[in-house]
């Protein structure tokens, strides 16, 4: 009888804190892998670049008449829904 508040504690924790972080991950892994040429990103330190080629592990952007090579890992969100007209955006 002891033990029955230090599980609901766990089943508590587990329920609120770790299983929505892992489905936030496996959604981020998933639209990392799913990045293509065109698309506009911004990195995880705030750069707002359009993507111009899509290797393995790396990936060529442009922004602001420069272009850099960065890691996959460094893409944080997708921002091409901003840029297509209000009409297209259903």
């Amino acid at each position: 009888m002891g033990l029955l508040p230090f599980l609901l504690i766990i089943v508590v924790m587990w329920l609120f804190f770790f299983r929505p972080q892992m489905k936030k991950q496996k959604e981020e892994n998933k639209f990392r892998t799913e990045i293509s040429k065109g698309m506009r990103i911004v990195t995880t330190s705030g750069i707002h670049a359009k993507v111009l080629e899509v290797k393995e592990k790396v990936l060529i952007i442009e922004s602001e008449n420069s272009r850099l090579c960065i890691e996959r890992t460094a893409v944080s969100k997708e921002l091409s829904a901003q840029y297509l007209p209000k009409e297209e955006k259903k």
